[in-house]
């Protein structure tokens, strides 16, 4: 086949050929969306899910669906250590200047960058790493408290009315919010709360690993009441096939039923590998129809590949005694496992595994499914630990 012509993305982030699965959830974001325009009631979204089901590229395709239909829109990752004040003030600005082209939205656009000048250069000197220009001077009395969750209650008011004089609206798009911690997460819901009981045109659509859900409910207790929480998770047998046949049919090229089912078997539907065994077949194959054999020296590659990327970024980061918690919880299978049982691998009592669990929480690599369970955020976690570190030479 030729490399030039092949239709998958096996980049993470990288839009897939075919967005399969994911059309219920796409139309009930529109659906928030636009009645979040009109002033009605519109419930923002939290996308939770394990690494490599494509929360990413649903989070942009979702923001591509709001911007085609007239919806003013800001796109955040939010990295480890960097403060959400610093992450929202230059975007907040840009949309703001862009309201302020709108004759009818202009003064409220205006005041917002007021306030975003008051809100940023009080809370400079709680977050150093807010960085943004400025271009009015500061209200007094507007977001200027040096309060976040205050201030950033006044600052999206004003973004809101600007936007509702606009006659549209504003969709954040904040991906990784797990990282957030968890005072800054709690002043965002509020602040989305207050936009809410405004009737303000303001939506949070935002991505994050499956603790997100609990974080913040630990930061408010509402938010399960403010948000829906829909879970992220692979895609069924029919979106998993679409995901493969349609983009080589796209190319003229077919797939024989048990090649086709060895992609799935590998690959247990989660969407970022079906991109990488698509690919990686793509390109052991002669011609069409792709057979079995091809799926089986590209499964040799694509596990190769995945080894070398996706699975040791993250590996690399992790301390002698956070790869040995996830090579015990390996030795007993994908998950989730009773905290007790990884101890009784390790030959350790589980309170002195408090400390190493609670960090690899905190980096994302597992998480507690229910109240002394642990499960490996990154699909196939548990097979890559058992490559890397083979044997027991890790006991």
């Amino acid at each position: 086949m030729n490399p030039i012509r092949d239709p998958f993305s096996p980049s993470a982030g990288s839009p897939p050929p075919e967005l399969a699965g994911r059309d219920e959830l796409r139309e009930s974001i529109h659906i928030a969306l636009e009645r979040a325009r009109i002033g009605r009631p519109a419930k923002s979204a939290m996308l939770v899910g394990l690494r490599g089901v494509g929360k990413t590229v649903l989070l942009d395709r979702l923001r591509m669906d709001a911007e085609s239909s007239g919806i003013h829109t800001v796109r955040i990752e939010a990295p480890e250590g960097r403060s959400l004040p610093a992450l929202l003030a230059p975007q907040l600005r840009q949309a703001l200047l862009r309201l302020s082209q709108i004759a009818a939205a202009k003064d409220y656009a205006v005041r917002g960058l007021r306030a975003l000048a008051g809100f940023a250069s009080k809370l400079k000197v709680t977050f150093g790493d807010i960085e943004v220009g400025m271009d009015y001077e500061p209200e007094p009395g507007l977001a200027d408290n040096g309060d976040l969750e205050h201030d950033l209650q006044a600052l999206l008011e004003q973004v809101g009315l600007a936007a509702k004089s606009a006659g549209t609206a504003l969709a954040m798009f904040i991906d990784e919010l797990q990282y957030v911690p968890e005072a800054q997460l709690a002043a965002l819901i509020t602040a989305i709360h207050r936009t809410e009981q405004r009737q303000l045109p303001v939506v949070l659509v935002g991505a994050g690993l499956p603790q997100l859900r609990g974080q913040m409910g630990n930061a408010k207790s509402y938010a399960e009441r403010l948000f829906d929480f829909p879970t992220i998770g692979p895609l069924g047998t029919a979106a998993a096939r679409q995901a493969i046949v349609k983009p080589l049919a796209d190319e003229g090229v077919s797939i024989s039923d048990d090649a086709l089912q060895n992609i799935l078997d590998m690959t247990q539907g989660y969407a970022f590998f079906l991109q990488q065994w698509g690919s990686h077949t793509w390109r052991a194959a002669q011609a069409s129809p792709i057979g079995i054999d091809d799926v089986h020296k590209a499964s040799i590659t694509a596990v190769a590949a995945l080894d070398e990327s996706f699975f040791r970024v993250r590996f690399d980061r992790l301390t002698p005694s956070e790869k040995k918690y996830l090579r015990a919880m390996a030795e007993l299978g994908p998950g989730p496992h009773r905290s007790g049982d990884i101890a009784t691998q390790l030959g350790k009592a589980v309170n002195r595994l408090g400390p190493t669990r609670s960090s690899l929480i905190t980096k994302g690599m597992v998480w507690s499914p229910s109240h002394g369970d642990t499960a490996f955020t990154v699909p196939m976690f548990d097979a890559f630990m058992k490559r890397i570190m083979p044997g027991s030479d890790w006991r």
